[in-house]
């Protein structure tokens, strides 16, 4: 295991982003991972800071919203585009994806929410602040491509408080 700062993270991570990443939640004994393939890293409030954008509709935003931390694990390096697609076409509602993918659930180093051991760079953050869109500020052009059934996201802003590589 090599930890990396968030400055180091970022390069691998936007990288990987946009083909997609696993953001995990657990709420007591409930466990979910969806794909994601929009965030932000960055520096807010003196921290480091990664935020990850999830629909009110999701399973996985009835989880994080009732806890307090998530992970997000990257398949830097290793195909699992099936299991990238499978997680964001199917619901944690209907099936544990983890059993359906024979995904790993790892214990993470500083938060209750697992990693996912297929991955290889891992990075754990405590929920600081929660953001429902608001629709009326949003640009029209991403409001009409991105929203037409005003599906909007809730942004939510993790504190990185582990980033690190894994063999």
């Amino acid at each position: 295991m090599r930890s990396v700062s968030f400055q180091e993270l970022s390069k691998d991570y936007l990288t990987q982003l946009v083909k997609g990443a696993f953001l995990t939640v657990k709420n007591g004994k409930t466990l979910n991972t969806m794909t994601i393939g929009w965030g932000t890293i960055g520096y807010i409030w003196n921290k480091p800071v990664l935020m990850v954008p999830v629909r009110l509709q999701r399973y996985t935003y009835n989880l994080i919203d009732k806890s307090d931390s998530f992970t997000v694990s990257v398949p830097v390096e290793k195909d699992l585009k099936a299991a990238l697609k499978f997680c964001g076409t199917e619901s944690g509602r209907d099936v544990n994806k983890f059993e359906a993918l024979g995904l790993t659930a790892k214990p993470a180093k500083s938060v209750e929410t697992p990693i996912i051991g297929e991955c290889n760079l891992h990075v754990e953050c405590r929920i600081i602040y929660k953001q429902l869109m608001e629709p009326g500020t949003l640009a029209d052009d991403i409001h009409e491509k991105s929203y037409p059934q005003h599906d909007f996201h809730v942004m939510v802003y993790g504190e990185i408080l582990d980033a690190y590589y894994t063999d």
